[in-house]
Protein backbone atom coordinates (compact mmCIF):
# COMPACT_ATOMS: atom_id res chain seq x y z
CA UNK A 1 0.00 0.00 0.00
CA UNK A 2 1.36 3.78 -0.86
CA UNK A 3 0.22 7.05 0.28
CA UNK A 4 1.74 9.69 -2.33
CA UNK A 5 -0.37 13.21 -0.60
CA UNK A 6 -2.92 14.42 -2.89
CA UNK A 7 -3.35 16.68 -5.80
CA UNK A 8 -1.89 14.13 -8.34
CA UNK A 9 -2.14 16.09 -11.90
CA UNK A 10 -0.37 14.09 -14.14
CA UNK A 11 -0.52 10.23 -15.18
CA UNK A 12 3.29 10.64 -15.68
CA UNK A 13 3.73 11.28 -12.18
CA UNK A 14 1.64 8.53 -10.73
CA UNK A 15 4.13 6.31 -12.97
CA UNK A 16 6.94 6.67 -11.86
CA UNK A 17 5.39 5.97 -8.15
CA UNK A 18 4.07 2.44 -9.88
CA UNK A 19 7.36 1.68 -11.01
CA UNK A 20 8.85 2.03 -7.47
CA UNK A 21 5.75 0.06 -6.35
CA UNK A 22 6.38 -2.61 -9.06
CA UNK A 23 10.05 -2.37 -8.18
CA UNK A 24 10.18 -3.36 -4.47
CA UNK A 25 6.78 -5.97 -5.01
CA UNK A 26 9.23 -8.43 -6.70
CA UNK A 27 10.74 -8.66 -3.00
CA UNK A 28 7.59 -10.02 -1.66
CA UNK A 29 6.77 -13.53 -3.13
CA UNK A 30 3.65 -13.63 -1.52
CA UNK A 31 1.59 -11.00 -2.38
CA UNK A 32 -2.39 -10.92 -3.46
CA UNK A 33 -2.81 -6.80 -3.99
CA UNK A 34 -0.90 -3.49 -4.59
CA UNK A 35 -2.90 -0.85 -3.25
CA UNK A 36 -1.87 2.44 -4.85
CA UNK A 37 -4.36 5.20 -2.87
CA UNK A 38 -5.66 8.14 -3.91
CA UNK A 39 -4.86 11.78 -4.16
CA UNK A 40 -6.38 12.57 -7.31
CA UNK A 41 -6.94 16.31 -8.36
CA UNK A 42 -9.94 17.80 -7.92
CA UNK A 43 -11.05 21.43 -9.21
CA UNK A 44 -11.93 23.77 -6.48
CA UNK A 45 -11.55 26.91 -8.63
CA UNK A 46 -12.17 28.05 -12.22
CA UNK A 47 -9.12 26.90 -14.23
CA UNK A 48 -7.67 24.18 -11.47
CA UNK A 49 -6.74 20.76 -13.29
CA UNK A 50 -8.50 17.89 -13.30
CA UNK A 51 -7.16 13.86 -12.97
CA UNK A 52 -7.29 12.67 -16.62
CA UNK A 53 -8.55 9.26 -15.14
CA UNK A 54 -9.19 7.80 -18.66
CA UNK A 55 -5.68 8.49 -19.67
CA UNK A 56 -4.34 7.44 -16.25
CA UNK A 57 -6.46 4.05 -16.51
CA UNK A 58 -5.13 3.41 -19.68
CA UNK A 59 -1.16 3.84 -18.57
CA UNK A 60 -1.40 2.12 -15.52
CA UNK A 61 -3.25 -1.02 -16.94
CA UNK A 62 -0.31 -1.62 -19.57
CA UNK A 63 2.09 -0.92 -16.79
CA UNK A 64 0.47 -3.25 -14.20
CA UNK A 65 -0.02 -5.85 -17.06
CA UNK A 66 3.70 -5.79 -17.53
CA UNK A 67 4.62 -6.03 -13.60
CA UNK A 68 2.15 -8.91 -13.61
CA UNK A 69 3.57 -11.56 -16.40
CA UNK A 70 7.30 -10.37 -15.13
CA UNK A 71 5.93 -11.05 -11.44
CA UNK A 72 4.46 -14.97 -12.66
CA UNK A 73 0.85 -14.16 -11.49
CA UNK A 74 -1.80 -11.76 -11.40
CA UNK A 75 -2.68 -8.97 -8.65
CA UNK A 76 -5.09 -7.36 -7.52
CA UNK A 77 -4.90 -3.35 -8.21
CA UNK A 78 -7.12 -0.98 -5.59
CA UNK A 79 -7.27 2.29 -5.88
CA UNK A 80 -8.71 4.81 -2.94
CA UNK A 81 -10.44 7.64 -5.27
CA UNK A 82 -12.63 8.50 -2.56
CA UNK A 83 -12.50 12.50 -2.47
CA UNK A 84 -12.12 12.57 -6.21
CA UNK A 85 -15.94 10.52 -6.37
CA UNK A 86 -17.46 12.90 -3.76
CA UNK A 87 -15.88 16.12 -3.48
CA UNK A 88 -17.81 17.82 -6.08
CA UNK A 89 -21.13 15.47 -5.20
CA UNK A 90 -21.29 17.80 -1.82
CA UNK A 91 -22.25 21.16 -1.79
CA UNK A 92 -22.97 22.72 1.24
CA UNK A 93 -25.62 25.67 1.29
CA UNK A 94 -26.08 28.35 4.04
CA UNK A 95 -28.77 31.22 4.41
CA UNK A 96 -27.40 34.92 4.79
CA UNK A 97 -27.89 36.48 8.20
CA UNK A 98 -26.59 39.82 7.58
CA UNK A 99 -24.82 42.02 4.93
CA UNK A 100 -22.30 44.79 6.16
CA UNK A 101 -21.19 47.89 3.81
CA UNK A 102 -17.65 48.84 4.58
CA UNK A 103 -15.62 51.44 3.41
CA UNK A 104 -13.23 48.68 3.63
CA UNK A 105 -14.69 45.40 3.08
CA UNK A 106 -17.87 44.36 2.61
CA UNK A 107 -18.70 41.59 4.86
CA UNK A 108 -21.11 38.86 4.55
CA UNK A 109 -22.62 36.89 7.99
CA UNK A 110 -23.97 33.77 7.29
CA UNK A 111 -25.71 30.52 9.60
CA UNK A 112 -23.16 28.30 9.22
CA UNK A 113 -19.57 28.07 10.54
CA UNK A 114 -16.62 26.08 11.76
CA UNK A 115 -18.37 23.54 13.08
CA UNK A 116 -19.79 22.49 9.61
CA UNK A 117 -16.97 23.31 7.33
CA UNK A 118 -13.68 23.63 8.82
CA UNK A 119 -11.22 23.70 6.43
CA UNK A 120 -10.70 27.27 5.23
CA UNK A 121 -10.35 27.82 8.93
CA UNK A 122 -8.29 24.63 9.67
CA UNK A 123 -5.53 25.28 6.83
CA UNK A 124 -7.00 28.08 4.19
CA UNK A 125 -8.30 25.57 1.92
CA UNK A 126 -10.27 27.43 -0.96
CA UNK A 127 -14.07 26.47 -1.38
CA UNK A 128 -15.71 28.30 -4.44
CA UNK A 129 -18.93 30.32 -3.47
CA UNK A 130 -21.99 30.62 -5.49
CA UNK A 131 -25.24 32.98 -5.24
CA UNK A 132 -27.73 30.87 -5.72
CA UNK A 133 -30.72 33.25 -4.97
CA UNK A 134 -29.28 35.89 -7.46
CA UNK A 135 -28.10 35.09 -10.83
CA UNK A 136 -27.70 38.42 -12.14
CA UNK A 137 -24.38 38.64 -13.14
CA UNK A 138 -24.63 42.36 -13.82
CA UNK A 139 -23.79 43.93 -10.93
CA UNK A 140 -21.40 42.30 -8.49
CA UNK A 141 -19.24 43.14 -5.51
CA UNK A 142 -16.72 41.94 -3.51
CA UNK A 143 -17.33 40.11 -0.27
CA UNK A 144 -15.71 38.36 3.09
CA UNK A 145 -18.13 36.04 3.94
CA UNK A 146 -17.38 35.12 7.65
CA UNK A 147 -19.16 31.99 9.83
CA UNK A 148 -21.58 32.45 13.48
CA UNK A 149 -18.38 31.52 15.36
CA UNK A 150 -16.60 34.15 16.93
CA UNK A 151 -13.24 32.93 16.13
CA UNK A 152 -11.79 33.10 12.89
CA UNK A 153 -14.28 31.90 11.42
CA UNK A 154 -13.81 33.22 7.99
CA UNK A 155 -15.22 30.97 4.76
CA UNK A 156 -13.44 33.23 1.95
CA UNK A 157 -12.18 36.70 1.54
CA UNK A 158 -11.80 39.17 -1.23
CA UNK A 159 -14.89 37.05 -3.15
CA UNK A 160 -16.67 38.34 -6.14
CA UNK A 161 -20.01 37.68 -6.10
CA UNK A 162 -23.58 38.35 -7.93
CA UNK A 163 -25.25 41.23 -5.35
CA UNK A 164 -25.98 39.91 -2.28
CA UNK A 165 -28.89 40.54 0.10
CA UNK A 166 -30.11 39.80 3.35
CA UNK A 167 -32.09 36.02 3.25
CA UNK A 168 -29.74 34.61 0.22
CA UNK A 169 -28.68 31.42 -0.11
CA UNK A 170 -25.15 31.16 -0.97
CA UNK A 171 -23.47 27.32 -2.14
CA UNK A 172 -19.52 26.51 -1.03
CA UNK A 173 -19.16 23.81 -3.75
CA UNK A 174 -16.61 20.74 -2.80
CA UNK A 175 -18.06 20.04 0.12
CA UNK A 176 -19.07 16.26 -0.33
CA UNK A 177 -15.65 14.83 1.27
CA UNK A 178 -15.36 17.49 3.72
CA UNK A 179 -18.40 18.63 5.42
CA UNK A 180 -20.46 16.43 7.70
CA UNK A 181 -17.93 14.03 7.90
CA UNK A 182 -15.70 16.48 9.60
CA UNK A 183 -18.14 18.49 11.29
CA UNK A 184 -18.93 18.75 14.78
CA UNK A 185 -20.78 20.76 17.71
CA UNK A 186 -18.46 22.50 18.62
CA UNK A 187 -19.95 25.65 20.24
CA UNK A 188 -23.20 23.55 21.38
CA UNK A 189 -24.27 24.09 17.82
CA UNK A 190 -26.51 22.03 15.68
CA UNK A 191 -25.16 19.85 12.58
CA UNK A 192 -27.15 20.73 9.19
CA UNK A 193 -29.64 17.93 7.56
CA UNK A 194 -28.33 16.03 4.38
CA UNK A 195 -30.24 16.13 0.77
CA UNK A 196 -29.41 13.59 -1.54
CA UNK A 197 -30.14 14.18 -5.05
CA UNK A 198 -32.40 11.33 -6.89
CA UNK A 199 -33.07 11.77 -10.57
CA UNK A 200 -33.87 15.40 -10.11
CA UNK A 201 -35.88 14.87 -7.06
CA UNK A 202 -34.28 16.14 -3.31
CA UNK A 203 -34.99 13.38 -1.30
CA UNK A 204 -33.82 14.46 3.14
CA UNK A 205 -31.49 11.68 4.26
CA UNK A 206 -30.07 13.43 7.41
CA UNK A 207 -32.48 15.27 9.77
CA UNK A 208 -30.97 18.40 11.04
CA UNK A 209 -29.83 18.16 14.89
CA UNK A 210 -31.24 19.40 18.01
CA UNK A 211 -30.21 20.37 21.20
CA UNK A 212 -31.82 17.19 22.36
CA UNK A 213 -29.40 15.46 20.12
CA UNK A 214 -26.66 17.22 21.98
CA UNK A 215 -27.33 16.25 25.63
CA UNK A 216 -28.60 13.09 24.84
CA UNK A 217 -25.39 11.68 25.75
CA UNK A 218 -24.97 13.76 28.98
CA UNK A 219 -25.61 11.83 32.51
CA UNK A 220 -27.99 14.01 35.25
CA UNK A 221 -26.50 13.63 38.84
CA UNK A 222 -28.70 14.12 41.60
CA UNK A 223 -26.93 15.54 44.26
Amino acid sequence: HQHTGSDIKEASSFLEVADKMFELAFEFPDLQILDFGGGFKVPYKKGDHLTDMAKLGKEISLSFQSFCAKYGRELQLWFEPGKFLVSEAGTLFVKTNVVKIDPKFNFIGVNSGLNHLIRPMMYDAYHDIVNVSNTDESKKETYNIVGYICETDTFGENRELNLVSEGDILAFKNGGAYGYSMSSNYNSRFRPAEVLVVDGVAKLIRHRETMANITEGQVILDF
